[in-house]
């Protein structure tokens, strides 16, 4: 069985921003590109998904009108070699939203739900990805045995390009930046 057998040619191939850019919605869902390189998430699990809806829901009403939250869309960190990452929740300026592609200085906020296969990356790869593309604010949501959420703040170092701890918060979120919000994660 060859590689072209498992996988379309194109995913083992280096692709260009500019070939990226032609392909339709249905051809990026589901994937990332790092360093050119074609990468497939998996579907996520329903917890994940509604831990990511409640932060997004959480974040878009008390971001006030310039800054809007959502999901489910690539953020350019590099063109050459292309990276794009996919965050489970993205806080971007409002008057952007039509803006494609979205860009590290158009978004103040990026979290990420861990999940078993996510760990590595989530904790560590994207952690360096977003800090170097200057992304003022990280946070990681952190799926605890005991059932109640984890989440993890930190904050840019503009002058390293590397990310500060921030706060920790059980359960609920209570923080004041990059803008005050509360996030009840309990009621899942």
């Amino acid at each position: 069985m060859t590689a072209e057998m498992v996988a379309p040619a194109w995913m083992h191939t280096q692709i260009t921003a500019e070939q990226y850019d032609s392909w339709s919605e249905e051809q990026c869902a589901g994937i990332e590109i790092v360093d050119g390189m074609v990468v497939v998430s998996p579907s996520a699990s329903k917890r994940h998904n509604r831990l990511a809806r409640v932060m997004v829901n959480g974040l878009d009403a008390a971001a006030g009108a310039d800054w809007n939250a959502g999901t489910d869309f690539d953020v350019r960190l590099q063109d050459v070699p292309l990276t794009n990452r996919r965050p489970d929740v993205v806080v971007y300026r409002a008057d952007t939203i039509d803006l494609t592609p979205t860009r590290p200085e158009h978004v103040l906020l990026v979290v990420e739900v861990v999940s078993p296969g996510s760990e590595t990356t989530d904790r560590v790869v994207k952690v360096d990805q977003y800090a170097r593309a200057g992304i003022p604010f990280y946070w990681r949501v952190e799926q605890a045995p005991t059932g109640v959420p984890l989440v993890y703040t930190y904050l840019l170092d503009p002058a390293a390009k590397t990310y500060r701890d921030g706060e920790v918060f059980t359960g609920t979120v209570k923080a004041v930046a990059p803008f005050t919000v509360e996030i009840d994660l309990c009621a899942l």
